[in-house]
């Protein structure tokens, strides 16, 4: 469990404008109890489905994984198939996003999300995320907004970490299944106008797998922020390494007939390592004629290898199918954004920022024992992207306020194929966003928004380039790098003291859903695709002693293409979490709900998958400075599956390839005790 005594959500520059910008070193150190989905948000957001998430409103939230914390954000769905060093599938909005294909992450400032990666495109590694650092998070959902780039087309989340600590921490954390954990977090004033934090954990766990999951988990982070009159800075560095087994998805079959466990495991090869070494800036300020500036920097080193085996022995009868996916990479970039009122009606917002990343090495090979016998495909390419947006938003009426903005993408790719040279080229692109946005404040209590935008995320760019899919020897169709979407929503937000409601209708098309099949070394093109669908959420705080909250999202998503058979494979229709908090010094105690229900497993809906709900439990207790924590996860047991997937595979035992089910299932009821130092 989660656990400081108190949150406070500082606002930056890049932050909704909710809570007023700290002076000085003295003001920082005044912390009160925040709830972010308790924020008042009228007047200030600019659609119904944007809002913000503080410590205060998952300090006390039983996880099982950092992934989960994307799980603060409402409708979102975060799960595991190949163990707890690999990105999270997630689903949004209809949408099964992968490993972040349209869901884009930053933390300060520095994009979480992998282009053109060995696994896949727009791949998403939280498992860095030390939760107890993370101060507040601010999310968009739509097309909507300028500032917003790629992978963004469902969402996008900012994670902002804490400058200072209300009190320094060491917690240890120990669970069934040799789960043990150490995190503590230290940070002081160096002077009048600087502070220094520093925070580490070690994980390990073996889980409840057959196959031991063996994870070796180290994370850290020093951040040194500062002010110099108007000035404010910081620089953070953070290191993350990992290794781990898995057991992968199996084959229900398999299950069924006795031969496995739900936990079992067919392939004992699988699993992986990376490492993710990070050194970023911020530099923000205040003009006397009001406006603001900020200025980021950062440089990312990463390092990823994946062992897998989705088809078993499909391929290879003797050897099995087992694969060697590999990214090797440094990623630098940088943004500005601006701020100035013009007049009393209209405040201007302009932006720009670029990246590029430097691959030498992302590579597909078969493998045996963890060793490659066959190379696929191997080769390094150079990515560079180059944005500019701005956005006017102007008072029409005292009750009425409206935004038009504009986003301009340049993209281009050099790929060097080691193994294919024919593969080799260069590649680029434009595009032009336009968006905009009307917000009524029918009462004091109830403001109306409406929305359209137009996004986007990038096609991996090998993709741009190929000429001979390496699998097969055969030609293979290029595609175009921007992947186009479209979305309109119109929404509500309902606020009093207490009660805190929003709910959204939204509309959102694909042009095609374009993805590099990481698997496979080649592309793949989806049809184009529609959904519709409606988000409601509530944050209730009726008193001191109880919070609650409870989110439901239901879609419907289809292919875009004439014919019955236009389901989306693993498209979520509903998603519904909730959540309750009794705080009765010194005893909290706490339960999170989350279901997400079935989904269409191929396009003509022949199969689904099955509903998962999972409960979780926690309590801590407060003595002097000592915090004892419980946490009961899968508090009921459930036996569902956290991922369910419809394919062809063969066992070494069957002659034939067989169309199955292949699952991993939710870990079952487990009980982790912790003892924290607050100092």
């Amino acid at each position: 469990m989660i656990r400081l005594s108190a949150a406070i959500l500082l606002a930056s520059v890049s932050s909704l404008p909710v809570i007023a910008q700290e002076e000085d070193a003295e003001q920082r150190l005044n912390t009160v109890e925040v709830h972010g989905r308790g924020l008042e948000l009228i007047g200030e957001a600019g659609a119904a489905s944007e809002g913000v998430v503080g410590y205060a409103d998952f300090e006390d939230r039983p996880i099982s994984r950092p992934g989960e914390l994307v799980e603060v954000i409402p409708g979102v769905v975060a799960t595991q198939h190949s163990g707890e060093g690999k990105a999270n599938q997630y689903f949004l909005r209809g949408f099964n996003l992968d490993h972040g294909s349209d869901f884009a992450v930053s933390v300060d400032g520095v994009p979480i999300n992998m282009r053109s990666h060995g696994h896949g495109q727009g791949y998403l590694d939280l498992n860095s995320f030390i939760p107890e650092v993370i101060e507040r998070v601010d999310y968009r959902k739509g097309p909507y907004f300028p500032s917003n780039g790629d992978f963004s087309v469902a969402a996008s989340a900012r994670y902002s970490t804490y400058d200072t600590f209300e009190r320094n921490f060491i917690e240890a954390k120990i669970g069934e299944n040799d789960y043990y954990r150490l995190v503590g977090g230290y940070s002081t004033a160096l002077n009048d106008t600087n502070d220094l934090l520093i925070a580490g954990e070690y994980q390990s766990y073996d889980g409840p797998w057959d196959l031991p999951m063996g994870l070796e988990k180290l994370s850290g982070l020093a951040k040194l922020t500062g002010q110099k009159g108007d000035m404010r800075y910081q620089v953070s560095l953070t290191g993350y390494d990992n290794s781990w087994n898995s057991s992968d998805q199996i084959p229900l079959r398999e299950v069924q007939n006795g031969n496995l466990s739900r936990f079992g495991f067919i392939d004992d090869d699988l699993g992986g390592e990376t490492s993710r070494y990070s050194l970023s800036s911020l530099l923000s300020w205040d003009h006397a004629s009001g406006a603001t500036t900020e200025l980021s920097a950062y440089a990312v080193a990463y390092d990823f290898t994946l062992w897998g085996n989705f088809t078993l022995f499909l391929e290879d009868p003797v050897n099995g199918d087992e694969i060697q996916q590999t990214d090797e990479r440094t990623y630098y970039g940088g943004r500005i954004l601006h701020s100035l009122p013009i007049t009393d009606q209209l405040d201007l917002t302009f932006g720009g920022e670029t990246r590029f990343d430097d691959v030498s090495e992302v590579g597909l090979f078969n493998s045996v024992d963890r060793m490659p016998v066959n190379t696929v495909r191997r080769d390094s390419l150079e990515e560079f992207s180059a944005a500019v947006w701005g956005q006017a938003d102007y008072q029409f009426t005292p009750d009425l306020r409206g935004s038009l903005g504009l986003r301009g993408d340049y993209v281009s790719g050099d790929v060097t194929a080691i193994t294919l040279p024919i593969n080799s080229g260069e590649a680029d692109d434009t595009l032009l966003s336009p968006s905009a946005a009307l917000a009524w404040r029918a009462t004091d209590q109830i403001e109306l928004y409406a929305n359209y935008g137009e996004g986007f995320h990038t096609n991996d760019v090998r993709g741009a380039t190929i000429q001979i899919d390496p699998a097969t020897g055969n030609p293979a169709d290029t595609v175009p790098l921007f992947a186009k979407a479209k979305g309109a929503e119109l929404g509500a937000r309902f606020e009093t003291g207490d009660l805190k409601t929003t709910i959204a209708l939204f509309h959102l098309e694909l042009d095609s859903e374009l993805i590099f099949v990481g698997d496979a070394g080649t592309t793949e093109v989806n049809d184009a695709t529609v959904r519709n669908g409606v988000e409601a959420t509530a944050f209730w705080r009726p008193n001191e002693w109880f919070v609650g909250d409870l989110a439901l999202s239901v879609t419907d998503g289809k292919l875009d293409i004439p014919g019955p058979d236009t389901k989306i494979p693993n498209s979520i229709e509903t998603v519904l979490s909730g959540g309750a908090l009794f705080r009765f010094d010194p005893l909290t105690l706490s339960a999170r709900l989350r279901h997400f229900g079935e989904s269409p497993l191929i396009e003509d809906g022949s199969v689904y998958s099955d509903p998962t709900t999972v409960v979780n439990l926690g309590a801590t207790y407060d003595w002097n400075d000592i915090t004892l924590g419980l946490e009961v996860l899968n508090a009921f047991d459930a036996d569902d599956n956290d991922i369910t997937y419809f394919f062809e595979s063969q066992l070494m035992t069957e002659a034939n390839p067989v169309e199955d089910i292949h699952f991993k299932p939710v870990e079952p009821r487990q009980i982790r005790f912790s003892v924290r130092y607050n100092f």
